[in-house]
């Protein structure tokens, strides 16, 4: 019998509580927000907030904002003085991201920046330390190779579901251009032999890159 729920709910029930702001920002995403499943939630918050705390960067950049969750929990692990730049190609969740970053005591450490990534990555001259890559599946790609030459040794990438629903399982269609941007990247890292990564079974897959 599959016991997953069961499972999912004694994993939160046995880690520490979700931040009362993330529940209220989850809350509201839920009730405003299409899309809302894309939000990254209480267990991969937690991770992405113990990752960042054990990774200890000065300056985060995040690829994909939607409502903010991923940003907060992220920012939980930079110093006082550090820098978390976040994009978001819609430019119609700004301010709700916003509201919330001000609501956990974070603004000061963000820069939104709204547009393609593509474009975005090319004027930032930051020495990141770590880098969370969760927006357009089809430019996943394009992403890690406008970023990896940059980044310093001992930096970490972590890119989101690339287990995609389990769609890296079968043959894809040639028009479904998402799993295909997935496949062709978990192929590039995979092979990619200046990075050490990982790819964890976490909600639809997380694969955390270091470079060497």
């Amino acid at each position: 019998m599959n016991r997953q729920k069961e499972l999912h709910q004694y994993i939160l029930n046995h880690i520490d509580d979700e931040d009362p702001v993330l529940t209220e920002l989850d809350r509201e995403t839920n009730l405003k927000v299409l899309g809302a499943r894309m939000i990254s939630g209480h267990l991969q918050g937690q991770v992405l907030t113990m990752l960042s705390k054990m990774i200890r960067p000065k300056y985060i950049l995040e690829l994909g904002t939607f409502t903010g969750y991923s940003a907060i929990c992220l920012a939980k692990g930079l110093p006082h003085d550090g820098k978390l730049i976040t994009v978001e190609v819609d430019d119609e969740l700004e301010l709700l991201a916003k509201k919330y970053f001000e609501k956990a005591g974070i603004a000061h450490l963000v820069e939104q920046k709204t547009g393609p990534a593509t474009n975005i990555i090319p004027t930032l001259n930051y020495p990141f330390d770590l880098v969370f890559i969760d927006a357009d599946k089809r430019e996943y790609v394009d992403y890690y190779n406008l970023l990896i030459d940059g980044l310093k040794p001992g930096a970490y990438l972590i890119a989101d579901n690339t287990l995609w629903s389990g769609k890296v399982l079968d043959e894809p269609r040639h028009d479904d251009h998402q799993t295909l941007g997935i496949l062709a990247f978990n192929k590039l890292i995979k092979h990619d032999k200046r990075i050490e990564k990982v790819m964890l079974p976490l909600r639809d897959g997380m694969t955390v890159i270091r470079k060497k």
